[in-house]
Formats: structure tokens, C-alpha cells, sequence
């Protein structure tokens, strides 16, 4: 994500341009802590939200009025009032992001490192530990927000007990659209536990079928 850092002699001036490019990248949300670094006090971001300047979100989460809406809005709610720098959108609330599934996430859903255990859930944010943080690749910048990648999140939603139907379209949808490998799908899911595995066998057996070149790759990478 980018930083906008303020020249020394500006030290003292409010960066009102900076902090609009924070929040161009981010659906036109910003935190208090980015605020900050534009040199735009706590003082003054309760001025601005009082007399209409910032939409007041959540505690430590603000908005710009005049930044144009989109329907992503609260999935970046969500992620940004848990941190944009430690949380990674994730589970079904990626899967919508994606558009692999019809499914309707009852909550914003955010992976972070299981050292995080201790945080709180924002109100409409359901927060995912992990001790295997997703790796370079499983992360992806989708509309400004960290998403897990379509392999990471189909693995995390048929591990959280998603129902199985829904994987199985995922899979399909995300084979159809190339955003994964069914053998580098199947290989990795290997390493979530039994139930993953068969869950992933059973999807990919679904999505292309024993005959195709791609159900045969998959076959071959089970021997």
C-alpha cells in the first residue's frame, strides 16, 4: 500500500491531497492512525467529521463524504478497522469478492497471524487466526483491499466447514475463469487434513470431469 510521506518543511501542515490519495486506494476509507501521518490531529478529525468533512464510520475509522461509493464498501469497512497492514480478506467474504459463489457472507471475514488471537472483533467483522500466515502468493490487491488468492481462499473455506455445494461451484467458477491449477489446488489441499483433501477431490471430480485434460491432470497428481 502506498505511504505519502510530508516534506520536513510541511511538518506542521495538514495534508489534506495525502491523505485523499490514502484514501483513493481504499474506496475512500481511512483510519485515524493514516490521518495522523498526514498531520491532520485527532482535534481536527473530530472537526471535520462533525461538520460533515469525514463520515464517521467506527471508532478510529473515517470516510470522505464526496468519494464515490462502490459495493465493496464494507468489506473495506471491515478490513480496514481491523488493519490494513496485519489482516488479509479472507473465507466467504473473498469468495464474493471473486464472484465464485452465490453465497451471502454474514460477516466480513479477515485472516490475521494467530500472535493476534488477543484482538476484538470489530461489530460485523468475524477475524480468522492462522499459524501458516498466507504466503506471498496467496495474497492478491483487489479494488485497494489484500484479498487471499483464489487457491488460499477455496483451501480456508472447505477447512472452516463452508458448505460443500459452495466449494464445489467455487472450484468450478475459479477453474472455469483460470484463477487456479487443480493439481496445485489438490497438492496444497493435502496438507489441511483429510476432510480438505476429500472435499477438494470431490470439486474438482465435479468441475471437469474424469475425461478432461484437466481431470486427468488432477488424477495423475493423485497417484
Amino acid at each position: 500500500m502506498t505511504t505519502h510521506a510530508t516534506t520536513h518543511t510541511d511538518a506542521a501542515r495538514p495534508d489534506h491531497r495525502g491523505l485523499w490519495h490514502v484514501a483513493e486506494e481504499q474506496g475512500g476509507y481511512f483510519t485515524s492512525a493514516q490521518a495522523l501521518t498526514c498531520n491532520i490531529s485527532r482535534r481536527m478529525i473530530s472537526h471535520y467529521a462533525r461538520t460533515g468533512r469525514y463520515a464517521h464510520i467506527r471508532t478510529g475509522l473515517y470516510r470522505l463524504r464526496d468519494f464515490p461509493t462502490s459495493r465493496n464498501e464494507e468489506a473495506l469497512a471491515g478490513w480496514l478497522s481491523v488493519g490494513a497492514d496485519r489482516a488479509v480478506i479472507s473465507h466467504e467474504t473473498a469468495l464474493d469478492l471473486y464472484n465464485l459463489t452465490d453465497v451471502i457472507p454474514n460477516a466480513v471475514h479477515v485472516t490475521v497471524p494467530r500472535s493476534m488471537r488477543w484482538l476484538h472483533a470489530p461489530e460485523g467483522v468475524a477475524v480468522h487466526t492462522t499459524v501458516h500466515p498466507p504466503r506471498r502468493d496467496d495474497v492478491t490487491v483487489r479494488d485497494g483491499m489484500r484479498v487471499t488468492s483464489p487457491e488460499r481462499t477455496l483451501l480456508d473455506v472447505a477447512e472452516l466447514g463452508t458448505a460443500p455445494e459452495q466449494v464445489i461451484v467455487g472450484t468450478r467458477t475459479a477453474l472455469a475463469q483460470g484463477l487456479v491449477s487443480a493439481p496445485h489446488l489438490l497438492c496444497r489441499a493435502r496438507d489441511r487434513g483429510v476432510r480438505v483433501e476429500h472435499l477438494v477431490k470431490l470439486a474438482l471430480d465435479d468441475a471437469m470431469g474424469a475425461g478432461s485434460p484437466a481431470g486427468v491432470a488432477a488424477q495423475d497428481s493423485r497417484r
